[in-house]
């Protein structure tokens, strides 16, 4: 990438008509403002809803396969990819090797500024080999204004180990063309505060790290209808969380979920199969171990 081109025409840079006397607006107004351009993310992710199917399908084959899905970006991009990746292990108990994020600048950057770091694509590119990305991986490249070099740095040298490729953007594919297996462009137009990615750009990303996350996570067996089945039970308010998932879907009082719950070691999965199929702790383990973890499937079969 060329860190000299101009980058005015890009959707991100451009000036919102809406917003230009921001300084002259009461404070009501501007909440006004903020709140009209929101509106626009959403129609943005409907736009956008067969990529994102996609990127879905392709994260679940691989990390289904044994792979790893890693979001790599720089500034508010990266920041969000590394606070999605963080959430997963206690949604849904993953090890936190399976999603990671991978921010221009490293875990410093996370809470100061390091934005020069992103305009070497080599470094980009030294982080895919470090993680030692393989093709049974997933790199999700993200960058608001689709030319941050570290991230096309990232995905040139991903690609060439044969990993699975997707690129989340906030310009149209006309402005910037880029070969990837999934190409996800989330169009918002012009932010309220011009070229302010962390606005419109940062919401509308944040929504698709959460569609693509969760919905991988769906395919991959760990929810059951909408319930969080695999939930990491680790202070009060999520084994409160895994005794409801108990009670709802059983006909167990609460002290007999609890009871079903410390049996199970604390996995409300493995307790639903126990109770459905009237199975010790053991058999249960053995009969989900046969289903990749699916309890529908170990439910039904």
């Amino acid at each position: 990438m060329n860190n000299e081109i101009t980058r005015g025409h890009l959707l991100t840079e451009q000036i919102n008509p809406l917003s230009t006397n921001l300084d002259q607006l009461s404070c009501l107004e501007i909440v006004d403002v903020f709140n009209q351009e929101d509106q626009k993310t959403v129609d943005a992710i409907a736009l956008a809803r067969e990529s994102l199917a996609q990127a879905i399908d392709i994260t679940a084959q691989s990390l289904g396969k044994g792979g790893r899905l890693f979001y790599i970006g720089a500034g508010t991009s990266g920041r969000l990819g590394v606070l999605d990746a963080a959430e997963c292990p206690p949604t849904f108990c993953t090890d936190p090797t399976l999603v990671q994020g991978i921010l221009a600048g490293g875990e410093g950057a996370m809470f100061k500024s390091s934005e020069a770091l992103e305009d070497l694509p080599e470094d980009g590119a030294k982080a895919i080999a470090l993680n030692d990305i393989t093709e049974i991986d997933v790199v999700i490249g993200i960058t608001a204004g689709g030319t941050t070099p570290y991230v096309h740095g990232a995905l040139e040298e991903a690609r060439k180990r044969k990993a699975k490729t997707v690129f989340i953007s906030c310009i149209p594919q006309e402005q910037l063309k880029i070969e990837v297996d999934v190409d996800i462009r989330l169009l918002t137009g012009p932010e309220v505060l011009a070229g302010s990615t962390r606005l419109k750009a940062g919401t509308v990303t944040k929504m698709a790290l959460n569609i693509i996350s969760t919905g991988a996570m769906v395919k991959l067996g760990k929810v059951y209808g909408n319930r969080m089945i695999d939930v990491s039970v680790t202070n009060s308010k999520l084994l409160d969380r895994a005794l409801r998932i108990i009670t709802d879907l059983t006909d167990l009082e609460r002290e007999k979920a609890q009871e079903l719950l410390t049996a199970s070691g604390s996995k409300v999965k493995l307790a639903l199969l126990m109770h459905w199929k009237n199975l010790s702790k053991t058999q249960a383990q053995t009969l989900l171990q046969k289903y990749q973890g699916n309890l529908r499937q170990a439910v039904n079969n």
